[in-house]
């Protein structure tokens, strides 16, 4: 369930079951080149008269929320004391309420201290979603993340010393043919350097209306095939160095070979499945995309 608002509304999969509350619009950052999901919506940061009259009604007809998401795409722009309010808020509501989470970008991470962290951690907010997307410097330069694979380290770590649970991301192909192989590789020296709680890979979707969609279009940027695509996975799965639990998934409806499993301890079984899959791919080595991404 979610609040209506402009735009459309985002959530991780596993918050499927969660009340989104969108305390911003949009994304303040909003450049990276791969991503759609707010080019139609002017940021903005929602005020508490807005949001608590949100957070009431919804109160009334579902009174035993146990889960909000804070959306929209990164929540942790908001002030550290903009956000204390609404959790408050949120616990005066829903007396029920056991976690709340929310997208983090690495810049908002970095520009909380420890003790901002240790705060909401304290009040409530249990689990952040960073989107690392690669590791590789030069492929977040293409992409304009607006961070390098140094930043995104810091910005994970933190979480994670703030005794918040981790949820990461990586992007399958995000480096094209040209970089796939140092994408992979960087991108597992990242992930493993964080250690998340949760670390998931999935798979470019090229939208129409992104700068990489036309740069694909125009023969700048090359989509990798379903071949090279399991193969960059296997690549980076081979390449991480988890020194704590963590468990990994490669099972979003973007991915070609769903992975699940929990590292270290289940890395030679996710190799053996990629590497069967390679081998029953081994003739679709042509790159091609529609509307959507690479299929």
């Amino acid at each position: 369930m979610f609040d209506n608002a402009e735009g459309m509304v985002f959530r991780p999969p596993s918050e499927a079951n969660s009340f989104i509350l969108r305390v911003t619009i949009g994304c303040a950052h909003n450049r990276c080149t791969f991503c759609s999901m707010y080019r139609d919506v002017q940021f903005r940061a929602r005020p508490l008269s807005e949001i608590e009259p949100i957070i009431q009604k919804t109160a009334r007809y579902y009174p035993g929320i146990r889960r909000v998401f804070l959306a929209d795409g990164d929540a942790l722009v908001l002030s550290t004391d903009r956000l204390l309010a609404v959790i408050d808020l949120l616990k005066a509501n829903f007396p029920k309420l056991s976690r709340i989470s929310c997208y983090g970008g690495p810049l908002d991470i970095l520009r909380k201290t420890p003790a901002d962290l240790q705060l909401l951690k304290q009040a409530g907010m249990q689990l952040v979603y960073l989107g690392i997307e690669s590791g590789d410097d030069e492929v977040l330069a293409r992409v304009q993340k607006g961070v390098t694979s140094e930043q995104m380290i810091e910005a994970g770590q933190k979480i994670i010393a703030a005794g918040m649970k981790l949820s990461a991301m990586l992007v399958l192909g995000l480096g094209g043919r040209e970089l796939s192989r140092q994408h992979a590789i960087n991108s597992a020296r990242v992930a493993s350097a964080i250690n998340p709680t949760m670390l998931s890979a999935l798979t470019l979707m090229l939208h129409r209306g992104t700068p990489l969609r036309a740069e694909a279009e125009q023969g700048l940027f090359q989509p990798l095939s379903p071949y090279e695509f399991v193969l960059e996975l296997k690549e980076l799965v081979n390449s991480l160095d988890m020194h704590a639990p963590c468990i990994f998934r490669s099972n979003h409806v973007s991915n070609m070979l769903p992975l699940a499993g929990t590292l270290p301890d289940d890395k030679n079984s996710l190799l053996r499945q990629a590497e069967d899959a390679l081998q029953l791919l081994k003739n679709q080595t042509r790159p091609t995309f529609n509307d959507d991404g690479p299929f």
